[in-house]
């Protein structure tokens, strides 16, 4: 499968709702373990719309609804691949840079 046509399917399996798909094939072309999802942010951490918590590798999405959206997802995942190259886990710009330069390849 072409890099663009991977771009496609993974955006278009996160708006479809299947995002635990998208992540399990972002992970597999990053060489990370795919990261959990759940709805609810943990405490401290009212003021996001998503967080990445590597202790549990899991990704909370303060509403059901974000799991929906590419952005919030691949800047998450994002921290992800950072924190699994046992990097400081990147700054938010980089995080936006990571999405915005994913969806802008389409």
């Amino acid at each position: 499968m072409g890099a663009e046509l991977e771009r496609t399917k993974i955006i278009q399996l996160i708006l479809d709702g299947k995002t635990e798909q998208a992540l399990e094939i972002l992970s597999q072309h990053y060489r990370v373990e795919k990261p959990k999802i759940k709805v609810g942010l943990p405490k401290g951490k009212a003021y996001v719309l998503a967080c990445y918590v590597p202790k549990n590798n899991t990704i909370y999405f303060k509403k059901g609804e974000y799991i929906y959206n590419p952005f919030i997802v691949l800047h998450e995942f994002y921290h992800v691949i950072r924190y699994s190259m046992k990097k400081h886990r990147g700054n938010e710009k980089l995080a936006d840079k990571f999405a915005i330069e994913f969806l802008k390849k389409l």
